[in-house]
């Protein structure tokens, strides 16, 4: 990670105070004082401030079930931000592996660490998100093969991954899908010729929602880990 940010979650400064002690000449990374607050450093290497070894904070995973009428950011917009429903020190440090749009419900995985969520969210690994879809007509022929097949999207130079529709009644649906683009869901039920009513996630890889509208918890272990392989 960042210089700056292993001082954050190694001291209680904030990161423009993190910052100012890096240009001082108050930090040294393996031996050697640095100025670069951009610098990449590991758990392993010896980073010291005024001569104190620091440790970096365990990282943290957390579930929640996104309420409607959220946000997926760390401050209130338009919309409150779902951060308000987390009660966990040091805030400003996590951010959402996967964001959904404001009136999307369901499963959100929130973390401190980049790598990690770099696992669910960059499109060469093709982690699995399952949606539950509402629409507003009912699910034409064919359109199972299309999204199996992949469907042309508006602006898009390629055609999506191939992606998998259950149909539950006529107008809700479970789609499975293994990318991230822009209102991907939206814009797909679009490209044949329906609109989405609601929208909610219910898994992410091999993790269910399994909580109340509003409510968090840390992954376990095996949670965590089933990210990385």
């Amino acid at each position: 990670m960042r210089l700056d940010k292993f001082i954050c979650k190694s001291t209680e400064l904030s990161k423009a105070e993190a910052q100012l002690r890096i240009s001082s000449g108050d930090v040294s990374v393996n031996g050697e004082i640095t100025t670069n607050e951009a610098m990449q450093v590991h758990e392993n290497n010896t980073i010291l401030l005024n001569g104190t070894k620091l440790k970096a904070r365990a990282f943290r995973y957390v579930l929640m079930h996104k309420p409607a009428g959220t946000i997926c950011s760390n401050i209130d917009e338009v919309y409150p931000s779902l951060f308000n429903h987390l009660d966990i020190d040091n805030v400003s440090e996590l951010h959402i592996a996967g964001r959904l749009d404001a009136d999307t419900t369901g499963m959100v995985l929130i973390t401190d660490d980049g790598r990690w969520s770099y696992n669910i969210t960059v499109p060469t690994k093709a982690c699995r998100k399952v949606y539950r879809v509402g629409l507003s007509k009912p699910i034409a022929d064919g359109v199972v093969d299309r999204f199996k097949q992949g469907v042309q999207l508006q602006g898009e130079q390629h055609l999506t991954r191939p992606a998998d529709l259950e149909i539950v009644s006529p107008k809700e649906v479970l789609l499975t899908i293994t990318e991230g683009k822009f209102h991907q869901v939206k814009r797909m039920f679009a490209a044949v010729g329906n609109r989405v009513n609601t929208l909610h996630r219910e898994a992410i890889g091999d993790v269910s929602l399994d909580l109340k509208v509003g409510e968090w918890r840390y992954l376990t272990h095996d949670e965590v880990q089933s990210f990385t392989q």
